[in-house]
């Protein structure tokens, strides 16, 4: 069943929360995800019980060691779900809204739980917004020479029938970026901004990949 609110007044009001480090999503995006903890698979079941709304935020040390979420993370919507037979839970999560974490909850829960502020991210709600701005040459162009550069195929024919905002995000989602460059696309005004970081941050690697010669170690495979 799809899940298409019209305004940010559909959202939660509070919000679980998964904190994972170098993880991305973004609205109509789509996560996998491997829960194994007990805390996060309470989660998970408190969820499903709840319209299946949880939030992904990445998380920081802070200067007392202790562990703080980032100020924007992206509200997320179990799409499928299965069960392992050792007990772990494999997730798909379908991206709906970010949001700014307007206040961490004292919970009794084993997880975190936040209240989310979604007015910053309004046009998340409106699919497509802003595609028309995206660089596409410039997304497929960096997208090919990372990929010869790595001895990777991609399929083609998939990748040219995606709209902007499915391809850009999608690349995205699963690149191969730090929790900084992660954070920077989530954080990206328009779709055409987190487009140009995403060309940005491959140019840099391609760059590094022609001095020394050889594949990236980090490439995604």
């Amino acid at each position: 069943m799809s899940f298409a609110p019209e305004t940010i007044n559909e959202l939660p009001q509070i919000v679980p929360v998964f904190p994972l480090e170098g993880v991305l999503l973004l609205p109509r995006g789509h996560l996998p995800l491997n829960i194994f903890e007990p805390r996060y698979l309470q989660m998970f079941e408190d969820a499903l019980a709840k319209g299946r709304l949880l939030g992904v935020v990445q998380p920081y040390g802070d200067e007392d060691g202790a562990e703080g979420l980032q100020k924007v993370g992206c509200l997320g919507r179990v799409s499928s779900f299965s069960e392992t037979d050792d007990g772990r839970m494999i997730v798909s999560l379908t991206g709906v809204a970010r949001f700014t974490v307007a206040e961490e909850l004292n919970v009794l829960t084993p997880y975190r739980q936040i209240r989310p502020d979604y007015r910053p991210f309004e046009s998340d709600l409106i699919a497509d917004v802003g595609s028309i701005d995206v660089n596409r040459n410039g997304v497929l162009d960096v997208l090919r020479r990372y990929l010869d550069a790595n001895g990777m195929e991609a399929d083609w024919s998939a990748i040219e029938s995606s709209n902007n905002e499915a391809l850009v995000n999608s690349l995205c989602i699963i690149s191969p970026y730090g929790p900084q460059e992660k954070q920077a696309m989530l954080e990206a005004v328009t779709l055409a901004e987190r487009a140009e970081i995403l060309i940005a941050l491959t140019e840099m690697v391609l760059a590094q990949l022609a001095q020394s010669g050889g594949a990236n170690d980090n490439a995604v495979q």
